[in-house]
Protein backbone atom coordinates (compact mmCIF):
# COMPACT_ATOMS: atom_id res chain seq x y z
CA UNK A 1 0.00 0.00 0.00
CA UNK A 2 1.36 3.36 -1.28
CA UNK A 3 3.19 5.17 1.57
CA UNK A 4 2.09 2.60 4.54
CA UNK A 5 -1.35 4.29 4.33
CA UNK A 6 -3.97 2.26 5.75
CA UNK A 7 -6.92 4.62 6.11
CA UNK A 8 -7.75 8.31 4.54
CA UNK A 9 -9.93 10.70 7.28
CA UNK A 10 -12.42 12.96 5.86
CA UNK A 11 -12.56 15.87 8.03
CA UNK A 12 -15.55 19.07 7.69
CA UNK A 13 -14.86 21.31 10.97
CA UNK A 14 -17.18 23.32 12.44
CA UNK A 15 -16.71 25.60 14.86
CA UNK A 16 -17.80 23.55 18.09
CA UNK A 17 -17.41 19.89 16.48
CA UNK A 18 -15.94 18.29 13.35
CA UNK A 19 -17.97 15.71 11.64
CA UNK A 20 -14.96 12.93 10.19
CA UNK A 21 -15.68 9.91 8.01
CA UNK A 22 -12.63 7.07 7.67
CA UNK A 23 -12.34 4.92 4.33
CA UNK A 24 -10.40 1.80 4.21
CA UNK A 25 -7.59 2.76 1.47
CA UNK A 26 -7.84 -0.79 -0.03
CA UNK A 27 -11.19 -1.36 -0.26
CA UNK A 28 -13.36 2.31 0.34
CA UNK A 29 -15.67 0.99 2.34
CA UNK A 30 -16.45 3.22 5.16
CA UNK A 31 -15.49 1.91 8.16
CA UNK A 32 -15.95 4.50 10.64
CA UNK A 33 -18.08 7.86 11.02
CA UNK A 34 -18.75 10.33 13.82
CA UNK A 35 -18.08 14.14 15.80
CA UNK A 36 -15.26 15.33 17.46
CA UNK A 37 -14.59 18.60 19.37
CA UNK A 38 -13.13 21.26 17.36
CA UNK A 39 -10.08 21.45 20.19
CA UNK A 40 -6.25 20.69 19.66
CA UNK A 41 -6.80 18.12 22.68
CA UNK A 42 -9.95 16.30 21.11
CA UNK A 43 -8.86 16.36 17.53
CA UNK A 44 -5.22 14.84 18.60
CA UNK A 45 -6.73 12.28 21.51
CA UNK A 46 -9.05 11.20 17.77
CA UNK A 47 -6.25 11.70 15.63
CA UNK A 48 -3.55 9.30 17.31
CA UNK A 49 -5.60 5.90 16.90
CA UNK A 50 -4.74 6.51 13.21
CA UNK A 51 -1.27 6.59 13.27
CA UNK A 52 -0.85 5.50 9.36
CA UNK A 53 -3.67 7.77 8.04
CA UNK A 54 -4.02 10.08 5.56
CA UNK A 55 -5.83 13.09 7.20
CA UNK A 56 -7.97 15.33 4.42
CA UNK A 57 -9.27 18.88 5.58
CA UNK A 58 -10.53 22.07 4.08
CA UNK A 59 -8.59 25.19 4.65
CA UNK A 60 -10.57 27.12 7.23
CA UNK A 61 -10.32 29.11 10.73
CA UNK A 62 -8.72 26.18 12.29
CA UNK A 63 -7.33 24.54 9.51
CA UNK A 64 -3.63 25.53 10.99
CA UNK A 65 -3.54 24.36 13.78
CA UNK A 66 -5.65 21.29 12.88
CA UNK A 67 -2.85 20.49 9.76
CA UNK A 68 -0.22 20.57 12.67
CA UNK A 69 -1.93 18.47 14.97
CA UNK A 70 -2.48 15.82 12.15
CA UNK A 71 1.21 15.96 10.93
CA UNK A 72 2.42 15.69 14.45
CA UNK A 73 -0.12 12.35 14.70
CA UNK A 74 -0.60 11.22 11.48
CA UNK A 75 1.12 9.51 8.10
CA UNK A 76 -0.24 12.51 5.75
CA UNK A 77 -1.80 15.33 5.69
CA UNK A 78 -3.57 16.97 2.76
CA UNK A 79 -4.99 20.21 3.32
CA UNK A 80 -7.76 21.29 -0.07
CA UNK A 81 -8.35 24.35 -1.66
CA UNK A 82 -12.01 24.69 -0.96
CA UNK A 83 -12.21 26.03 -4.93
CA UNK A 84 -11.05 22.97 -6.43
CA UNK A 85 -14.22 21.18 -4.68
CA UNK A 86 -17.40 22.97 -5.90
CA UNK A 87 -19.21 20.09 -6.17
CA UNK A 88 -19.63 19.56 -2.11
CA UNK A 89 -21.32 23.14 -1.64
CA UNK A 90 -23.39 22.37 -4.84
CA UNK A 91 -24.55 18.84 -3.84
CA UNK A 92 -28.30 18.94 -3.29
CA UNK A 93 -27.87 16.59 -0.33
CA UNK A 94 -25.38 18.87 1.50
CA UNK A 95 -24.83 17.99 5.10
CA UNK A 96 -21.30 17.91 7.45
CA UNK A 97 -21.34 13.86 7.14
CA UNK A 98 -21.73 14.03 3.22
CA UNK A 99 -19.44 16.63 3.21
CA UNK A 100 -16.57 14.64 5.14
CA UNK A 101 -17.09 11.44 3.08
CA UNK A 102 -17.06 13.37 -0.29
CA UNK A 103 -13.24 14.73 0.86
CA UNK A 104 -12.20 10.83 2.05
CA UNK A 105 -12.93 10.11 -1.28
CA UNK A 106 -11.19 12.49 -3.31
CA UNK A 107 -7.99 12.44 -0.76
CA UNK A 108 -8.02 8.21 -1.13
CA UNK A 109 -8.24 7.97 -5.20
CA UNK A 110 -6.10 11.39 -6.21
CA UNK A 111 -4.65 13.88 -3.60
CA UNK A 112 -3.95 16.21 -7.19
CA UNK A 113 -7.92 16.34 -7.14
CA UNK A 114 -7.44 18.85 -4.01
CA UNK A 115 -4.91 21.09 -5.13
CA UNK A 116 -3.38 20.82 -1.68
CA UNK A 117 -1.93 24.40 -0.14
CA UNK A 118 0.15 25.18 2.03
CA UNK A 119 0.20 26.93 5.85
CA UNK A 120 2.26 29.37 6.29
CA UNK A 121 4.68 28.99 9.32
CA UNK A 122 3.30 30.46 12.91
CA UNK A 123 5.96 33.47 13.01
CA UNK A 124 4.83 34.43 9.82
CA UNK A 125 0.99 34.10 10.98
CA UNK A 126 1.45 36.25 13.43
CA UNK A 127 3.86 39.15 11.94
CA UNK A 128 0.31 38.50 9.65
CA UNK A 129 -1.50 39.93 12.29
CA UNK A 130 -0.56 42.88 12.69
CA UNK A 131 -1.39 43.61 8.85
CA UNK A 132 -4.90 42.14 9.03
CA UNK A 133 -5.79 44.36 12.47
CA UNK A 134 -4.72 47.68 11.09
CA UNK A 135 -6.35 46.83 7.93
CA UNK A 136 -9.86 46.30 10.13
CA UNK A 137 -9.12 49.61 12.05
CA UNK A 138 -8.70 51.56 8.24
CA UNK A 139 -12.17 49.68 7.35
CA UNK A 140 -13.66 50.86 10.43
CA UNK A 141 -12.41 54.18 9.92
CA UNK A 142 -13.71 54.17 6.40
CA UNK A 143 -17.18 52.88 7.78
CA UNK A 144 -17.34 55.66 10.39
CA UNK A 145 -16.02 58.85 7.91
CA UNK A 146 -18.67 57.81 5.06
CA UNK A 147 -21.46 57.95 8.13
CA UNK A 148 -20.20 60.96 9.09
CA UNK A 149 -20.06 62.83 5.51
CA UNK A 150 -24.09 61.26 4.91
CA UNK A 151 -25.22 62.78 7.79
CA UNK A 152 -23.69 65.90 7.39
CA UNK A 153 -24.82 66.70 3.36
CA UNK A 154 -28.53 65.37 4.34
CA UNK A 155 -28.94 68.72 6.32
CA UNK A 156 -27.28 70.50 3.60
CA UNK A 157 -23.38 71.04 4.65
CA UNK A 158 -20.36 68.79 3.05
CA UNK A 159 -16.83 67.71 4.80
CA UNK A 160 -14.28 68.82 2.95
CA UNK A 161 -12.76 66.77 0.94
CA UNK A 162 -9.80 65.55 3.14
CA UNK A 163 -7.67 62.23 3.91
CA UNK A 164 -9.49 60.03 7.06
CA UNK A 165 -6.50 60.90 8.69
CA UNK A 166 -6.67 64.55 8.60
CA UNK A 167 -10.41 63.93 10.14
CA UNK A 168 -10.93 64.96 14.30
CA UNK A 169 -12.02 67.60 16.29
CA UNK A 170 -11.45 69.96 13.98
CA UNK A 171 -13.46 69.02 11.31
CA UNK A 172 -16.28 70.07 14.28
CA UNK A 173 -16.25 73.29 12.43
CA UNK A 174 -17.68 71.95 9.48
CA UNK A 175 -20.83 70.33 10.96
CA UNK A 176 -23.92 72.14 11.52
CA UNK A 177 -24.51 73.27 15.06
CA UNK A 178 -27.20 71.28 15.73
CA UNK A 179 -25.54 68.01 15.11
CA UNK A 180 -22.50 68.62 17.60
CA UNK A 181 -24.25 66.54 20.32
CA UNK A 182 -24.37 63.67 17.77
CA UNK A 183 -21.20 63.96 16.10
CA UNK A 184 -19.22 65.10 18.28
CA UNK A 185 -18.27 61.57 19.94
CA UNK A 186 -17.82 60.04 15.95
CA UNK A 187 -15.50 62.51 15.54
CA UNK A 188 -13.44 61.66 18.68
CA UNK A 189 -13.63 57.59 17.58
CA UNK A 190 -12.46 58.70 13.80
CA UNK A 191 -9.59 60.41 15.65
CA UNK A 192 -8.77 57.89 17.97
CA UNK A 193 -8.70 55.45 15.29
CA UNK A 194 -6.80 57.34 12.84
CA UNK A 195 -3.85 57.25 16.07
CA UNK A 196 -4.01 53.69 16.29
CA UNK A 197 -3.41 52.91 12.66
CA UNK A 198 -0.32 55.41 12.67
CA UNK A 199 1.05 53.19 15.38
CA UNK A 200 0.91 50.29 13.68
CA UNK A 201 2.44 51.68 10.39
CA UNK A 202 5.43 52.32 12.65
CA UNK A 203 5.45 48.58 14.10
CA UNK A 204 5.17 47.76 10.18
CA UNK A 205 7.99 50.03 9.68
CA UNK A 206 10.36 48.03 12.06
CA UNK A 207 8.71 45.31 11.48
CA UNK A 208 10.11 45.55 7.54
CA UNK A 209 13.94 46.87 8.92
CA UNK A 210 14.54 44.26 11.52
CA UNK A 211 12.54 40.94 10.84
CA UNK A 212 12.58 41.38 6.93
CA UNK A 213 15.45 43.13 5.21
CA UNK A 214 14.29 41.80 1.75
CA UNK A 215 11.58 44.13 1.81
CA UNK A 216 13.74 46.82 0.51
CA UNK A 217 14.03 45.07 -2.47
CA UNK A 218 10.31 45.54 -3.26
CA UNK A 219 10.01 49.86 -2.31
CA UNK A 220 12.61 50.39 -4.98
CA UNK A 221 9.59 50.48 -7.09
CA UNK A 222 7.72 53.19 -7.12
CA UNK A 223 4.59 53.39 -5.41
CA UNK A 224 5.36 50.18 -3.15
CA UNK A 225 5.47 50.87 0.55
CA UNK A 226 6.57 49.08 3.16
CA UNK A 227 3.22 47.72 3.85
CA UNK A 228 2.53 45.92 0.55
CA UNK A 229 6.10 44.75 0.82
CA UNK A 230 5.15 43.35 4.36
CA UNK A 231 1.92 42.12 2.82
CA UNK A 232 3.43 40.09 0.06
CA UNK A 233 6.70 38.33 2.04
CA UNK A 234 4.41 37.28 4.84
CA UNK A 235 1.64 35.75 1.84
CA UNK A 236 3.99 33.79 -0.12
CA UNK A 237 6.15 33.56 2.55
CA UNK A 238 9.15 31.11 0.95
CA UNK A 239 10.23 33.16 -2.31
CA UNK A 240 10.73 29.30 -4.09
CA UNK A 241 7.17 28.49 -3.56
CA UNK A 242 6.92 29.65 -7.07
CA UNK A 243 8.85 27.71 -10.42
CA UNK A 244 8.33 30.93 -11.97
CA UNK A 245 7.77 34.29 -10.88
CA UNK A 246 4.97 34.17 -13.50
CA UNK A 247 3.05 32.02 -11.17
CA UNK A 248 2.80 34.83 -8.74
CA UNK A 249 -0.16 37.09 -10.68
CA UNK A 250 -2.35 33.97 -10.30
CA UNK A 251 -1.63 32.94 -6.80
CA UNK A 252 -3.20 36.65 -6.08
CA UNK A 253 -6.18 36.14 -8.24
CA UNK A 254 -4.85 38.45 -11.22
CA UNK A 255 -5.56 36.51 -13.66
CA UNK A 256 -8.81 36.08 -15.77
CA UNK A 257 -10.70 33.32 -15.36
CA UNK A 258 -10.90 30.79 -18.48
CA UNK A 259 -14.12 29.22 -19.94
CA UNK A 260 -12.57 27.61 -23.73
CA UNK A 261 -14.71 25.36 -25.62
CA UNK A 262 -13.86 24.52 -29.18
CA UNK A 263 -13.24 27.88 -31.36
CA UNK A 264 -15.13 29.61 -28.67
CA UNK A 265 -13.23 31.18 -25.71
CA UNK A 266 -15.05 34.01 -23.16
CA UNK A 267 -13.54 37.39 -21.90
CA UNK A 268 -14.27 36.80 -18.20
CA UNK A 269 -13.28 38.46 -15.33
CA UNK A 270 -10.15 38.19 -12.56
CA UNK A 271 -10.24 34.61 -10.30
CA UNK A 272 -9.86 36.83 -7.20
CA UNK A 273 -8.17 33.63 -6.34
CA UNK A 274 -5.61 33.75 -3.05
CA UNK A 275 -5.63 36.54 0.38
CA UNK A 276 -7.39 39.37 -1.03
CA UNK A 277 -5.81 42.24 1.25
CA UNK A 278 -2.52 41.76 -0.85
CA UNK A 279 -4.54 41.63 -3.87
CA UNK A 280 -5.99 44.82 -3.29
CA UNK A 281 -2.79 46.56 -2.10
CA UNK A 282 -1.18 45.47 -5.38
CA UNK A 283 -4.12 47.37 -7.60
CA UNK A 284 -3.78 50.32 -4.79
CA UNK A 285 0.02 50.59 -5.95
CA UNK A 286 -1.40 50.12 -9.35
CA UNK A 287 -3.34 52.95 -9.41
CA UNK A 288 0.16 55.14 -7.81
CA UNK A 289 2.18 54.07 -11.02
CA UNK A 290 -0.59 55.25 -13.40
CA UNK A 291 -1.15 58.31 -11.59
CA UNK A 292 -0.49 61.69 -13.46
CA UNK A 293 2.66 62.39 -11.81
CA UNK A 294 4.08 59.22 -10.86
CA UNK A 295 7.73 58.88 -12.96
CA UNK A 296 8.03 56.93 -16.34
CA UNK A 297 8.65 53.40 -16.38
CA UNK A 298 7.81 49.89 -17.69
CA UNK A 299 5.27 49.35 -16.01
CA UNK A 300 3.42 52.46 -16.48
CA UNK A 301 3.91 52.44 -19.94
CA UNK A 302 2.06 48.69 -20.38
CA UNK A 303 -0.94 50.06 -18.71
CA UNK A 304 -0.93 53.11 -20.52
CA UNK A 305 -1.24 50.83 -23.97
CA UNK A 306 -4.02 49.10 -22.60
CA UNK A 307 -5.78 52.19 -21.61
CA UNK A 308 -5.36 53.37 -24.82
CA UNK A 309 -7.10 50.83 -26.78
CA UNK A 310 -10.47 52.10 -25.16
CA UNK A 311 -13.42 51.10 -24.10
CA UNK A 312 -15.83 51.42 -21.18
CA UNK A 313 -13.19 49.21 -18.99
CA UNK A 314 -10.21 50.04 -20.69
CA UNK A 315 -8.84 52.07 -17.57
CA UNK A 316 -9.72 49.12 -15.36
CA UNK A 317 -8.07 46.36 -17.36
CA UNK A 318 -5.11 48.90 -17.62
CA UNK A 319 -5.21 49.03 -13.81
CA UNK A 320 -5.28 45.09 -13.15
CA UNK A 321 -2.59 44.31 -15.94
CA UNK A 322 -0.16 46.15 -13.87
CA UNK A 323 -1.29 44.73 -10.45
CA UNK A 324 -0.27 41.67 -12.56
CA UNK A 325 2.85 42.71 -13.54
CA UNK A 326 3.65 43.76 -10.55
CA UNK A 327 3.40 40.98 -8.38
CA UNK A 328 5.30 39.03 -11.05
CA UNK A 329 8.13 41.76 -10.88
CA UNK A 330 7.68 41.75 -6.62
CA UNK A 331 9.15 38.41 -7.24
CA UNK A 332 11.21 38.04 -9.70
CA UNK A 333 13.40 41.26 -7.64
CA UNK A 334 12.84 39.01 -4.37
CA UNK A 335 14.40 36.22 -6.12
CA UNK A 336 17.09 37.23 -7.53
CA UNK A 337 17.88 40.01 -5.52
CA UNK A 338 18.30 43.13 -8.62
CA UNK A 339 18.75 46.47 -8.63
CA UNK A 340 15.45 48.01 -10.16
CA UNK A 341 15.42 49.28 -13.26
CA UNK A 342 12.17 50.62 -14.24
CA UNK A 343 13.22 50.93 -18.08
CA UNK A 344 14.49 47.89 -18.21
CA UNK A 345 12.75 46.68 -21.32
CA UNK A 346 12.40 49.64 -23.04
CA UNK A 347 16.60 50.15 -23.13
CA UNK A 348 16.93 46.49 -24.21
CA UNK A 349 14.03 47.15 -27.00
CA UNK A 350 16.27 50.40 -27.41
CA UNK A 351 19.37 48.87 -27.71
Amino acid sequence: MANGITETIGLDMGDRYTRYSILDQRSGEEVGSGRVRTTPTGMERFLENYPRARVVLEVGTHSRWANQVAQDTCAEVLVANPRKLTFIYQNNRKSDEVDAEALARVGRLDPKLLSPIRHRSGAAQADLAILRARAGLVSARTKLVNTLRGIVKSFGSRIPPQAPKRIGHKTLAFVPEELHPALGPLLLSIEALSDEITEYDQRVDSLADEKHPASSCFTQVYGVGKLTAMAYILTVEDQGRFRSSRTAGAYFGLVPRRDQSGAVEKQLSITKAGDRMVRTLLVQCAHRILASNAPDSDLRRAGERIASRGGRTAKRRAVIAVARKLAVLLHALWRTGEVYEPLKNNQAQTA
